[in-house]
């Protein structure tokens, strides 16, 4: 299996234990310092350890449904639908990997809000199998870092 194949097939099996509650084999994608960080609350997690502890004491019953997975290199992007007791949050994973583990992972979250009326000529609805993941998702390390619009800093 080539590297990416690899990774991609990694970071599948990373979300899926997600979805499954295993969170040994959730963190096993982590390198043991590895750091995970969540901007909006600004906060930072050094460490596998503390990644699995925070996510293990979740209160709210969690689904995750994968939408893409694309990257190439060191740096790979999750899209992902997370509902929290039933309701949809959005979330964007953006993940640094060495030797096959994630060094660094930043996390966004975004509830889902309804369209402005003013749009609607303009827009079109997205369809699900539409937003769905292909196998085709993967692009190069430059193409990823131009469409996030800068080179990320650790």
């Amino acid at each position: 299996m080539d590297r990416v194949a690899d990774v991609r097939a990694r970071l599948q099996q990373h979300w899926e234990a997600s979805e499954r509650g295993d969170l040994d084999a959730e963190h096993a994608i982590y390198a043991p310092d590895a750091i995970l960080d969540y901007p909006q609350s600004g906060e930072r997690f050094r460490g596998r350890s503390k990644i699995q502890a925070q996510r293990g004491g979740h209160p709210a019953e969690r689904h995750f449904t994968i939408r893409r997975i694309m990257g190439g290199g060191d740096l790979w992007v999750s899209e992902c639908v997370i509902t929290y007791d039933g309701v949809p949050t959005y979330s964007v994973s953006i993940m640094e990997i060495t030797n096959g583990l994630v060094t660094h992972e930043t996390q966004y979250f975004a509830d889902p809000f309804d369209a402005s009326p003013g749009r609607a000529a303009l827009a079109e609805q997205i369809r699900q199998s539409e937003a769905a993941a292909t196998e085709g998702d993967v692009v190069s390390l430059d193409d990823l870092r131009g469409r996030l619009g800068s080179d990320p800093q650790t």
